[in-house]
């Protein structure tokens, strides 16, 4: 499971992260890194799935 999750970090980080870690903080925080640029939230998203 955390292969599809890493995969859709990649596509659409907010959507690993939420996979990963429903609405939350972590969630947020994502949407934010991602809207100022993408390869920050690509980077945040692989970090929560891989923290576990």
């Amino acid at each position: 499971m955390d292969v599809i999750r890493i995969l859709l970090a990649i596509l659409l980080p907010p959507v690993g992260v939420f996979l990963q870690v429903g609405i939350g903080l972590h969630f947020w925080l994502n949407i934010l890194l991602t809207l100022l640029g993408y390869i920050p939230g690509i980077i945040h998203a692989i970090w929560v799935i891989l923290r576990k």
